[in-house]
């Protein structure tokens, strides 16, 4: 079988969609990238590549296919929107010139935000006659409007007819969470076609981690540390955390640790000056290859969203990697999320928003003794290979290949 994959983000930008082709390849899926210029999380073109012209390239034996994209800049509302724009323009423009007339199975979508990024694999599926499989990640319009990104209701309205556009022209849609069925099903034409497929996390194979990574482990083990990993936006409800760090502040052996970077980096600093908050630590990104011994040396890893009702319909990425490293859970967060870390036993969880609910069970976890936190960790981790193992999410993506190619030719 051959793919061709359309996604904005790819290697060597840090991406799920990394982990999962590799798997398809090993299962006989012939996979080709058609993609952006790296330039994800900083905004700047990554070394060896150009803002401007098509590229080729071979990576693990995938053949990446690369637009030309305006890169989304530094906490710039206005060139964000034009990297977006772009890479739906080249992907319309170029895309089907530079995959060229290699045939194809079937066109597969990895859709981050924002699902637009679809709309050029709409031309590609329909100019080749072939089926066309995305993959939600995020509900839009609806994120949208939870993280205030747009308010005014006749955008949403225009993003909603595009959304429903992208779906109607799916042959299949996956989406990431069980609660994203319905708002989906609401702006399709054929709710049958929407199947729940869940993220994937494939645990490193590094064993040594960078020099700067051994330093932190020391760190974090110093302390009972909690560790939140990952992007420091405004839909991670970062303002709880420091509100659970100041009531936290009498506990000095307690240490809340922010492992990544985003659009709210300098109002943390800020925060932590201002309210004198020595139990919290921002240590800024680091490689995918440094998390398995950062996690290792957590006692607790933190996940946390706003209390808007489109959050709790989602699955946050990070945590099958928090359920995969095998260590309790801590969540201020509603809904899905919340209900699949209860379902595993695999830590404990307070409502989205809830800063004095959250420094509590900090407070709950750490008096629990270490073979009862160790428990904890072992549930996740058992929760994580039966219902998230990597190869038999694999398989169960090849299933839906083939039954979309196999429903299109029967139809034809």
């Amino acid at each position: 079988m051959r793919i061709l994959l359309l996604t904005q983000y790819y290697w060597p930008e840090n991406f799920l969609i990394n982990s999962l082709v590799p798997l398809l390849v090993a299962r006989g899926v012939e996979v080709t990238v058609l993609t952006g210029k790296p330039n994800y999380p900083d905004g700047l073109i990554f070394e060896g590549y150009r803002a401007g012209g098509c590229h080729r390239e071979r990576h693990n034996g995938t053949i990446i296919l690369r637009l030309p994209i305006v890169a989304r800049g530094h906490r710039s509302h206005t060139r964000l929107a034009l990297n977006y724009l772009s890479f739906i323009f080249s992907g319309i423009v170029f895309g089907r010139g530079l995959v060229g007339e290699r045939e194809y199975d079937l066109v597969f979508v990895y859709a981050p935000s924002p699902l637009m990024q679809a709309l050029p694999a709409i031309w590609l599926a329909r100019s080749r006659q072939i089926p066309l499989v995305v993959w939600v990640q995020d509900l839009w319009p609806e994120s949208l409007s939870a993280t205030g990104s747009i308010k005014n209701q006749w955008l949403l309205g225009a993003v909603a007819r595009v959304v429903r556009l992208i779906y109607r022209a799916s042959d299949r849609i996956l989406v990431q969470s069980r609660a994203f069925v319905a708002p989906v099903a609401a702006l399709t034409d054929d709710p049958t076609k929407i199947h729940y497929y869940p993220n994937l996390y494939m645990t490193s194979s590094e064993r040594h981690a960078s020099q700067r990574a051994t330093a932190l482990v020391k760190e974090l083990q110093a302390h009972f540390s909690v560790v939140f990993a990952g992007n420091l936006g405004t839909a991670q409800a970062l303002e709880t955390i420091v509100e659970a760090a100041r009531e936290l502040l009498p506990h000095p052996d307690i240490r809340i640790v922010l492992v990544g970077s985003g659009s709210l980096d300098d109002w943390l600093v800020h925060q932590r000056d201002a309210y004198g908050l020595t139990n919290l630590t921002l240590t800024g990104r680091f490689e995918a290859s440094d998390m398995s011994a950062i996690f290792a040396a957590a006692e607790a890893l933190l996940v946390s969203l706003r209390p808007e009702p489109t959050f709790g319909l989602t699955i946050p990425s990070k945590l099958q990697a928090y359920l995969a490293a095998g260590r309790p859970v801590l969540a201020a967060l509603d809904g899905e999320g919340s209900r699949i870390i209860c379902e595993a036993g695999a830590g404990l969880c307070s409502e989205a928003g809830n800063a004095k609910a959250l420094a509590e069970n900090v407070l709950r976890l750490a008096a629990l003794s270490p073979l009862e936190r160790q428990q904890m960790g072992q549930s996740g981790r058992r929760y994580f290979d039966r219902h998230f193992a990597p190869d038999a999410l694999a398989d169960e993506l090849v299933e839906h290949f083939k039954e979309v190619v196999s429903g299109r030719e029967k139809t034809t």
